[in-house]
């Protein structure tokens, strides 16, 4: 299991040259997808496929997840089912809506983990709900049915999507959970895809959800904290280490006051850096 969760890379599981390559795709994490990326009659063979790969320990140390079709369908609980026995990472739950949906899923997975996906008006007024819910371990931001369900715009720079972005975030935060933005559709536009990753960067995502493996490398670059910023955070950890040995708890690194807060956050960078380094 991957350490870090910048590029978590959707894969149709009824497509088993794809689960094939996605072994060798430098993405932190996989979703081996049973729901919108397969077609009904290829559900049940989607469903074999993810299992096999999930257990098949031919990942190295990608976090391997697998989304199953809603309880609502005539797969869901067959797939909930298969997806708990396999044990991966976290299960991925589709249009999660409050607590009674989140019950009904652990009466199927017990304490498997579960990404929850927040897709819906109703996830965003139960945001706390879900975030605080024992088994979930984090938030999927499922962007494309968020707009459907909205009837808000696709436009670039997400707008219309902005405020409800920054709720689910929130709620990931008061609860200390992970959080994943959405995906990006046009796979050809990789300075809007760029762009859209560093607004998700710059607004707290842990990373991205992707639909294609020409999105990884961008998405694991942004993600990661530059020579620049490792560089600042380690000064400023040495600069704060000093002034505790004296008995200050205000320091100023490269002409800037930096406080307690500003300690914690180049720790933050770089522990990233490390579990980075270490994959």
């Amino acid at each position: 299991m991957s350490a870090v969760l910048r590029s978590v890379l959707y894969m149709p599981s009824s497509n088993e040259r794809a689960l094939e390559k996605a072994k060798t795709i430098a993405a932190d994490a996989i979703i081996f997808d049973l729901e919108d990326a397969v077609a009904p009659d290829a559900k049940e063979a989607a469903r074999s496929n993810a299992v096999a790969a999930a257990t098949s320990g031919e990942y190295g140390t990608k976090t391997l997840t697998i989304r199953c079709n809603g309880l609502d369908t005539p797969w869901g609980a067959s797939d909930l089912e298969a997806a708990a026995k396999a044990n991966p990472d976290a299960i991925v739950v589709p249009k999660v809506s409050g607590l009674a949906h989140l019950e009904a899923i652990t009466a199927i997975t017990g304490d498997t983990p579960i990404w929850a996906m927040v897709e819906t008006p109703a996830a965003l007024f139960a945001i706390r709900e879900i975030c605080s819910y024992p088994q979930v371990g984090a938030l999927v931001m499922g962007t494309n049915d968020l707009v459907k369900e909205l009837r808000a715009s696709m436009v670039e720079g997400r707008g219309p999507l902005l405020p409800h972005l920054a709720l689910a975030l929130l709620g990931a935060r008061d609860a200390g959970k992970t959080i994943l933005d959405g995906v990006y559709n046009d796979v050809k536009n990789e300075a809007g895809f760029r762009a859209e990753c560093l607004q998700g960067k710059e607004m707290g995502f842990d990373g991205k959800t992707l639909i294609h493996p020409n999105q990884v490398d961008v998405t694991n670059e942004v993600w990661a904290p530059t020579e620049a910023e490792v560089e600042h955070a380690r000064k400023v950890i040495e600069a704060f280490a000093e002034a505790e040995s004296s008995g200050k708890g205000v320091v100023t690194v490269d002409g800037r006051m930096v406080e307690n807060l500003h300690r914690d956050i180049a720790q933050r960078v770089l522990d990233t850096a490390e579990a980075i380094a270490g994959l």
